[in-house]
């Protein structure tokens, strides 16, 4: 399973405390269309990163190869609806993951 990170980065540092509404449209279409792919298996997190230096978004995804998630990130609604967002992409060669769903008891 390869895994690739896909960073977010949003089309000024002040989004998202300044989105107009046509960006706010957007989002809604970009969190519709991670969720799908989540719902199949393909993304495995995605969300919002809260940094002090400014807030951008992350998916990691399952990608067989670094074409194949540049296709998902470029059919995202932020980039193909023109957001001025881009994304920047990230193989990541080793990962561990868990094997079942527990809840985290810290």
């Amino acid at each position: 399973m390869p895994i690739h990170l896909c960073k977010l980065l949003p089309p000024r540092p002040t989004f998202p405390g300044d989105m107009t509404p046509s960006e706010a449209e957007l989002m809604q279409k970009h969190t519709a269309y991670w969720q799908d792919l989540a719902d199949r298996g393909i993304a495995l997190v995605v969300g919002p990163v809260l940094d002090p230096a400014g807030i951008w978004g992350i998916a990691i995804i399952d990608a067989k190869d670094a074409d194949a998630a540049a296709a998902l990130t470029s059919d995202d609604p932020v980039i193909a609806g023109g957001g001025g967002f881009r994304y920047d992409i990230h193989l990541v060669p080793q990962a561990i993951l868990r094997t079942t769903h527990q809840p985290n008891p810290l």
